[in-house]
């Protein structure tokens, strides 16, 4: 199998853990003509009309996208070991957190994605501060679901983990540097905790690094470019 992704991304983050956890042998492939990239992304459409990543290519030349939905398939096609509790209601846990971050963190988070790829002079002071805003309101819907056992739900890593991991190093860390802005960190208790107890599970810590090491590499990126471009 094959996996085209970016590690800048925090969609694919929830494909690499079920990866990780399954001990899954697949080639990770970063598609061009993403983030920074001013590169086309040509051939990619082939694979993935949508455009986006992650996509999973299968043996046999078939391809799935949408994270969630690879996810799904990757645990029924290899159901052990398991990341999808067998409790039903532990399972609709694991699906509302994943929801809340795509739908509500996510979201909250576009403003400021579309003003970290502007030059600073074109920011809008009052839109960011509104983003940041949502952002802290997302979080306190997070805060209300979040499991007390060191994981997002229960004692063990699940997908919810994969989709909440990359979001809180992005409102924790990536926006309060970039725009000089307060942590949110701290403010949910619930969410502290986890944040706190989450990196001693090695593959919660690997993803981490992971997502803090793309998003140093993209800035170093972004930085390289405004100065080439520079009058």
């Amino acid at each position: 199998m094959k996996l085209y992704q970016t590690y800048t991304s925090p969609f694919p983050t929830r494909v690499r853990l079920v990866l990780y956890a399954k001990g899954l042998d697949v080639e990770i492939i970063e598609p061009p003509g993403f983030h920074t990239s001013a590169e086309s992304k040509g051939d990619y459409f082939t694979i993935n009309p949508i455009g986006r990543v992650p996509a999973l290519v299968l043996d046999d030349g078939r391809a799935l996208p949408e994270s969630e939905v690879i996810c799904e398939y990757l645990e029924d096609a290899y159901p052990d070991p398991p990341v999808r509790p067998a409790d039903p209601w532990a399972r609709a846990q694991v699906r509302l957190i994943s929801r809340l971050c795509d739908i509500y963190l996510v979201m909250a988070m576009v403003p400021l994605f579309n003003a970290a790829g502007r030059s600073r002079r074109h920011w809008d002071a009052e839109r960011i501060a509104a983003a940041l805003a949502e952002i802290e309101t997302a979080l306190g819907y997070i805060e209300v679901y979040i499991g007390t056992g060191g994981y997002a739900v229960g004692e063990s890593l699940t997908t919810a983990d994969g989709a909440l991991l990359p979001q809180l190093v992005l409102a924790y860390e990536w926006a309060p540097r970039l725009f000089a802005a307060e942590s949110p960190l701290g403010k949910h208790p619930k969410l502290a905790a986890y944040w706190r107890a989450i990196p001693a599970d090695p593959i919660a810590a690997r993803l981490l690094k992971e997502t803090r090491d793309a998003i140093t590499d993209e800035q170093a990126r972004a930085q390289a470019a405004a100065a080439r471009s520079a009058p």
